[in-house]
């Protein structure tokens, strides 16, 4: 069941020690432009995953209350605070310049564990042993995690412990959740949008255009599971 999960699990912790072994050679001009482009490629992953929806009001509906539960949860704050804690834990001091260990395990979480690769790949790994899709966001994860770990150091490397924990226990509660699948099948369909709409504002993020608390919209994502019986 695990197979998908536990290969892109290993794809994110090899590319970020290819790229924390970059680090000190990648000019930071370079490092700064790749970043740039890979938003930009996030930000087209994230247009054209919008566009399947049915029913906007679904969409709209579930980032609205989507937010709402995620700024009561305060789940970006929580986050930054477990991401700092393990940087204390460490002694990792930031460097001038540098980004610090919770700015890049945030980033790097967001970006391999928001997504409509990561919700759909693992209900296909744990509903079916359909490994392709996780394997095919492996590939991307490790691409990217390279330049990442480059320019964001070792917090992208432990946001692979996320990758295996999100997307396991997606997987493993995959059983759980097929019946509500298999009664409306556009619920995968209208939670991979919301996804992608979160991936846009992550993108956003990353060109350095705003500074959204996307974690805080997460709990969006599985609303649709809900909103679809009445809608």
């Amino acid at each position: 069941m695990l197979v998908g999960t536990l290969v892109n699990t290993g794809a994110v912790i090899v590319g970020s020690l290819i790229g924390l072994l970059l680090g000190n050679i990648l000019p930071e001009r370079l490092r700064d432009t790749v970043m740039k482009g890979l938003g930009l490629c996030t930000l087209s992953i994230g247009i054209e995953g919008m566009l399947g929806s049915s029913n906007a009001l679904i969409a709209i509906i579930s980032v609205a209350l989507g937010t709402i539960i995620g700024e009561l949860c305060d789940l970006d704050g929580r986050l930054n605070r477990f991401a700092e804690g393990l940087e204390k834990k460490f002694q990792k001091s930031r460097k001038e310049g540098r980004p610090s260990l919770a700015e890049g395990f945030t980033t790097a979480t967001l970006l391999f564990c928001v997504g409509a690769m990561t919700i759909v790949g693992a209900l296909n790994d744990g509903l079916m042993g359909n490994h392709e899709m996780l394997f095919t966001k492996a590939t991307l994860d490790f691409v990217s995690s390279i330049v990442f770990a480059s320019s964001l150091g070792i917090g992208v490397m432990l946001s692979a412990a996320a990758i295996f924990v999100i997307e396991g226990g997606i997987a493993c509660l995959a059983s759980l959740v097929a019946p509500l699948l298999q009664q409306n099948p556009a619920t995968i369909s209208e939670m991979t949008v919301v996804g992608s709409i979160l991936i846009i504002g992550l993108s956003l993020n990353m060109l350095g255009i705003t500074k959204l608390k996307v974690m805080n919209y997460v709990p969006a994502i599985f609303l649709p599971i809900l909103l679809c019986y009445f809608m």
